[in-house]
């Protein structure tokens, strides 16, 4: 099992068109460990803001009375993909792994495999 900044460096360095990620506590919006990011994707606003994003659809989910589980919510923007995926396991309730992407460069399908791939490595 890795650790957190390890796996979130891991995401950025394997996954093709990687431009940042984050342990996210959807509880509190706040960020656990980031890696990536810069000037033009800042990971603490978009911790916080796909925060709100998380709660809007368990909460959803919930007025539905659909008895599944989240796997991943993806967000396809003109140039980004954002890949939101909710932590299973009892240690990681309430966290997701958010991965942001460069559409060009990325391929979704597998960019998806490897984060799950990489969400079983992960120590919380």
């Amino acid at each position: 099992m890795a650790n957190v900044d390890a796996v979130l460096k891991e995401a950025i360095t394997t996954i093709d068109g990687a431009l940042g990620a984050a342990l996210v506590d959807y509880g509190s919006g706040m960020a656990l460990g980031m890696a990536g990011g810069g000037k033009d994707l800042d990971l603490n606003v978009a911790a916080a803001g796909n925060t709100d994003v998380v709660r809007a659809k368990v909460r959803t989910m919930e007025l539905l009375k659909l008895q599944d589980e989240i796997e991943d919510i993806l967000i396809t923007l003109g140039t980004q993909y954002h890949l939101i995926r909710l932590l299973k396991g009892r240690s990681a309730q309430g966290l997701f792994l958010y991965l942001a992407l460069d559409n060009k460069r990325a391929n979704m399908a597998m960019a998806r495999h490897q984060l799950k791939k990489i969400e079983a490595g992960l120590e919380v």
